[in-house]
């Protein structure tokens, strides 16, 4: 099947018509054991919640709280002269929508006590304010790249 595009995210044409890709992927991460239905469930059910709480179109809380919770910088390690260096890059937007969501989820599932759906409304209220576990993963993420700038110019090797 034929790779498609839309907004930069890839996806296959198979999806429920109206849908936006970014949904259904955050709804495939969230998704555990192959259960998608549960997985739309959590989904509709945060964005019930979001509306609860007072946010007028909860599509534009989720997708501001993603773009909040995205690096835009990251180190990966490379091996240069017997020793390995934290190299800073820079992040594909592809790439920083993945590390958000799964940031996001990780901090919906350390947290405790509550339904997987109230968490994750939780969750995505505090990144949409720039606050939170996800907002502080990226923060830390972006002090450890600057950190290591000097080893920036190994980034050709």
């Amino acid at each position: 099947m034929k790779r498609t595009y839309h907004n930069g995210i890839p996806f296959k044409a198979q999806l429920l018509s109206g849908a936006d890709p970014l949904q259904e992927k955050f709804i495939n991460s969230i998704m555990l054991g192959g259960k998608k239905s549960v997985a739309r469930n959590i989904f509709a059910e945060m964005l019930a919640e979001l509306v609860k709480r007072g946010e007028k179109d909860p599509m534009i809380t989720f997708k501001t709280a993603l773009e909040n919770a995205a690096p835009s910088i990251e180190v990966k390690p490379k091996r240069v002269g017997g020793g390995v260096y934290q190299v800073p890059t820079e992040v594909s937007p592809n790439r920083q929508r993945i590390l958000s969501m799964r940031w996001i989820l990780e901090a919906a599932r350390k947290a405790k006590g509550k339904k997987m759906a109230l968490r994750l409304a939780d969750i995505i209220l505090d990144s949409f304010k720039g606050e939170g576990a996800a907002v502080k993963k990226k923060e830390d993420v972006h002090k450890m790249a600057a950190a290591n700038k000097a080893f920036a110019h190994l980034a050709k090797y």
